[in-house]
């Protein structure tokens, strides 16, 4: 590798909630490390996703949709998308072609008034309207801010994504090479395993489990025969209302959701896992702090 013309930086994935940050997130690094649900303010952490090839790295920091905080969760997620407009090289703010401009898109252009760094417009789902309309909608963003670069993707189909890889490493300074090739996230297993849980249940419970739910990984290991890792898993819950919808009839969704998360977390680790699911009840879990730490939203990191 010539280190001499090797390039490198931090980006920025910032946007309203439910707009493909996460969809485009997964499809750039080629694997998924960030969790994938139609519903808004599926992302809570920063998750860092790591691009490598010959000439470039880019770290990739996947924000919480940014939204106005109703709870100290809400807080907590707003702080850390903030926090990363100030600390990158170049900020992507990815845009929804299908929903057009709205309130939350003015909010977000408000906070990149005070920023220096490039901000690239990333109009995404183009594969869901007709072309015609692309010019105007560009247009439309155009006028209330100067965007660096305007690139239309379909993140889940992946039209134009190599494009934008191309336009954002064009863009980058030389620097060093932070991780090694072969490294797509600086999360713990732990906390990918605990979110692919967390998926299962979204995706599964649609409507009827809001995001009052949290995923903690009690134990992880190797078990004696070194075929199977065990792993104890607590489904943390609001009201004993929404434990029953996670557990079922006779335990009918509990079974699908460890179901599902089996084939993903196995995809990952490139083991058998044996895995024990619980559900709990934790009134009001997103107002305290003590549990906020405990599941790894630590303010004094950002």
């Amino acid at each position: 590798m010539d280190n001499t013309s090797y390039k490198s930086g931090f980006v920025s994935i910032i946007g309203r909630p439910n707009v493909g940050k996460s969809t485009l997130l997964n499809n750039v690094i080629g694997q998924k490390i960030a969790i994938m649900s139609d519903k808004p303010q599926t992302t809570r952490n920063k998750v860092q996703g790591v691009y490598t090839d010959n000439h470039a790295q880019i770290v990739f920091i996947d924000t919480p949709g940014i939204h106005k905080p109703k709870h100290k969760l809400g807080d907590f997620m707003m702080k850390v998308a903030y926090q990363t407009l100030r600390e990158v090289d170049l900020i992507l703010f990815v845009v929804d072609a299908k929903e057009g401009f709205g309130g939350g898109d003015q909010f977000i252009i408000d906070q990149l008034q005070n920023v220096r760094t490039p901000v690239f417009l990333v109009i995404n789902k183009i594969d869901l309207i007709h072309p015609d309309q692309l010019l105007q909608f560009i247009d439309q963003y155009r006028k209330k801010y100067n965007f660096t670069e305007v690139i239309p993707i379909s993140a889940l189909q992946g039209n134009n994504v190599s494009t934008l890889k191309e336009q954002i490493i064009e863009h980058l300074d030389e620097g060093p090479q932070y991780y090694p090739a072969d490294q797509v996230t600086d999360h713990p297993e732990r906390f990918i395993v605990s979110e692919l849980i967390r998926e299962k249940v979204l995706h599964l419970t649609r409507e009827e489990i809001p995001h009052s739910i949290a995923v903690g990984i009690e134990q992880m290991k190797q078990r004696e025969n070194g075929n199977t890792v065990y792993i104890g898993a607590t489904i943390v819950v609001e009201r004993s209302s929404q434990k029953g919808i996670i557990i079922g009839k006779q335990g009918a969704m509990l079974r699908e959701i460890g179901k599902r998360a089996r084939t993903d977390i196995e995809a990952l680790l490139g083991s058998k896992i044996f895995l024990e699911l619980w559900v709990k009840v934790q009134k009001d879990w997103r107002n305290k702090p003590g549990f906020l730490r405990d599941f790894g939203f630590r303010e004094d990191e950002y």
